[in-house]
């Protein structure tokens, strides 16, 4: 069973507080690294060390605020890096370094002006050094997505006699499509000796919006940790999304994975990032938008009324989200009507649903959504009209809402 388990990492803190404008203090990384363990994330990236007094700091800090999660600090594949983040790290009961290189050919060219082969030396460099401060040494391989499949299993294979304990594999453009993206994780699997020795992890961009399928076809291929983030938040156009992996592995048994999350920590803990950072959820937003569990449509209404499941395949309570919700608009049908009616304390007749859907399609014609002041004022209406009209069947409405 253990080998079903994929590890979620949750790097909100570091790689998602790179989103510009989202800085958080010490004490706001605290709360929210707080949260995280309440969630159930099993690895926290508290930052990267060396980057700032304000980040080393808070990384101290998150360290003595949490006892479950191992706690992470970032470097690159140099010695002050590493020794910045050890110290950074000293009071974690779990603590772990990750760190690494760029090992495509566009960053050994372009970027570091290297070789492959001094390439691989400062990485099995980094590793055995990092291995002098903490047990667990995560390797990461900078554009795993664009790097030869060969010479990064080369990489691998020599950064695990060194020591490397997890090997991130990063999309870090979010080029990879999902097929492409599994099939290197299963060549690595097949191809890097000792690779029993260390935990495959996923670390994917979403450019193209594929961050989360990538992450999934991962796992699917052998790995066993997601690094991902709270609403999907990060460099550009973000990380993968924490809720969306973890809820695919909770909806989908077939692929026999499992996670320690408590799912319904996901949207309060989603509310908090977003209100934290300044950084709104965009409403479409799978599983923690506002529209995420909200119906218009007449046809998905009605289905959505008699059974939940016909258009959600989700729960609401399942991800901290306390109902569905029926929004009326002009696309609303009847069976919405009396649904929103009888919410608010109107058991309406068929008649009198009639009378009242009549009144209502005029003003969500005019309005973008009907609200529930809004539905009370329709129905008194509508009665007054019919009972001034004799029409059978119509009793007067109270201000109490009760007919």
């Amino acid at each position: 069973m253990a080998d079903k388990q994929v590890f979620i990492f949750d790097t909100t803190l570091r790689d998602g507080e790179q989103v510009p404008g989202c800085k958080l203090n010490t004490g706001q990384k605290v709360e929210i690294a707080r949260q995280l363990e309440r969630l159930g994330v099993d690895i926290i990236e508290a930052g990267f060390p060396v980057s700032s007094p304000g980040d080393f700091q808070s990384v101290e800090a998150i360290c003595q605020a949490v006892s479950a999660p191992t706690v992470c600090g970032l470097s690159r594949a140099v010695e002050k890096d590493i020794e910045v983040a050890a110290r950074a790290l000293r009071k974690a009961r779990r603590p772990r370094i990750h760190t690494g290189i760029g090992t495509s050919d566009s960053h050994i060219m372009y970027k570091l002006r290297s070789t492959r082969e001094k390439i691989l030396e400062r990485a099995v460099a980094a590793v055995a050094y990092a291995k002098r401060f903490v047990e667990d040494v995560e390797f990461y391989a900078e554009d795993a997505g664009r790097t030869s499949n060969e010479y990064l299993a080369r990489v691998l294979e020599a950064v695990i006699k060194a020591g490397a304990t997890v090997l991130n594999i990063p999309d870090t453009t979010g080029y990879c499509l999902p097929d492409e993206y599994g099939a290197k994780i299963r060549y690595l699997r097949e191809n890097v000796k000792g690779i029993d020795k260390a935990i495959l992890s996923t670390h994917c961009h979403n450019d193209l919006g594929l961050a989360t399928a990538n992450s999934i076809a991962g796992v699917q291929n052998g790995a066993r940790q997601i690094e991902c983030t709270i609403n999907g938040i990060g460099e550009r156009a973000g990380n993968t999304s924490l809720e969306e992996v973890v809820m695919i592995m909770r909806q989908h048994s077939d692929l026999g994975l499992f996670n320690n999350i408590n799912t319904r920590l996901i949207y309060p803990t989603s509310r908090l990032v977003s209100e934290r950072m300044g950084m709104p959820v965009q409403p479409n937003k799978a599983i923690v938008g506002a529209n995420a569990f909200a119906h218009s449509s007449g046809i998905h209404q009605d289905g959505v009324i008699k059974r939940r499941d016909t258009y959600e395949i989700i729960d609401p309570l399942e991800v901290g989200v306390d109902h569905s919700k029926i929004v009326l608009t002009a696309r609303s049908g009847r069976a919405a009507i009396a649904y929103r009616a009888k919410n608010i304390g109107h058991n309406l007749t068929k008649n009198e649903l009639d009378v009242v859907y009549a009144h209502f399609l005029e003003v969500a014609d005019r309005k973008k959504e009907v609200e529930d002041a809004d539905l009370k004022q329709i129905i008194s209406q509508a009665v007054d009209k019919a009972v001034g009209e004799n029409l059978p069947g119509l009793q007067r409405v109270s201000t109490t809402g009760k007919t």
